[in-house]
């Protein structure tokens, strides 16, 4: 239950990011693009977003143990931009999916996925010992 809300979360994050044009994000739903089609889309890419994250991100934030002491925890921005500008990748190679613009932006367009991420995560996630209670 917990990677189904993480995912809608991720969805909903990437479509408000979607929404504002300075951060050069947008997403390349489906043929033919109704709204059907962009939701299924924006869940896919929050499909492939997690997945990265999980997957890389794991991967990436352990091998740079160093780097986050060095600069204090800041290359974690630049770390969640790299993630973002991978699933845009991977999506690329298809007709649908996220693209994106300069590299600093993604990293800014990163930066505000996790913080909705963190907020409505916080709110919507099962907490762990409710789970236990039941």
């Amino acid at each position: 239950m917990r990677f189904v809300v993480r995912i809608a979360v991720n969805a909903f994050a990437i479509w408000i990011v979607t929404l504002l044009p300075a951060l050069q994000v947008r997403l390349v739903p489906f043929a033919p693009g109704e709204a059907l089609q962009v939701v299924l889309t924006l869940l896919v890419v929050g499909l492939l977003f997690a997945v990265v994250n999980t997957v890389v991100g794991t991967v990436v934030k352990i091998v740079a143990i160093p780097l986050y002491i060095l600069t204090l925890g800041l290359i974690s921005l630049v770390i969640n931009g790299f993630l973002l500008w991978l699933t845009a990748v991977i999506t690329g190679g298809w007709d649908w999916g996220l693209r994106t613009g300069e590299f600093w932006l993604t990293v800014v367009a990163a930066l505000l996925i996790g913080v909705i991420n963190a907020v409505l995560g916080g709110i919507l996630r099962p907490r762990r010992d409710e789970r236990s209670r039941r």
